[in-house]
C-alpha cells in the first residue's frame, strides 16, 4: 500500500470515529431530554390527579353535607309528629286512668 493509501484509510477511520462519537453524543443528549420531559409530563399528571382528587373529594363531601340536612330535617319532622301524636294520646291516656282510679 501507498502512504496516501494508508493516510486515507486511516482519514476515513478517523472520520468514522468522529462521526461514531458524534452520533452517541447525539443519543445520549436525546435520551437526556426524553428523560427530563417524561419527568415533567408525569409531575404534570400527578399534579393534575392529586387536583382531581381533591375536587372529587370536595364534591363528594358537599353531597354528603346537603344530603344529612335532608336526613336531619326529615327526621326532625318525623320527631314533630310522633311528639303531637304523643300529647295528643297523654289527655287520652290520662283520662282513661282517672277513669279506673275511680271506678276502683
Amino acid at each position: 500500500m501507498t502512504k496516501e493509501a494508508i493516510q486515507a484509510v486511516a482519514a476515513v477511520e478517523e472520520k468514522s470515529r468522529a462521526a461514531r462519537t458524534e452520533a452517541e453524543a447525539r443519543v445520549k443528549q436525546a435520551l437526556a431530554e426524553a428523560e427530563r420531559e417524561g419527568q415533567a409530563q408525569f409531575q404534570k399528571a400527578r399534579r393534575e390527579g392529586a387536583e382531581n382528587g381533591r375536587a372529587m373529594l370536595k364534591a363528594a363531601e358537599e353531597r354528603a353535607a346537603r344530603a344529612a340536612e335532608e336526613i336531619a330535617g326529615q327526621a326532625e319532622a318525623e320527631s314533630r309528629k310522633l311528639c303531637e301524636s304523643a300529647k295528643a294520646r297523654l289527655e287520652e291516656a290520662a283520662e282513661m286512668i282517672v277513669g279506673r282510679v275511680v271506678k276502683s
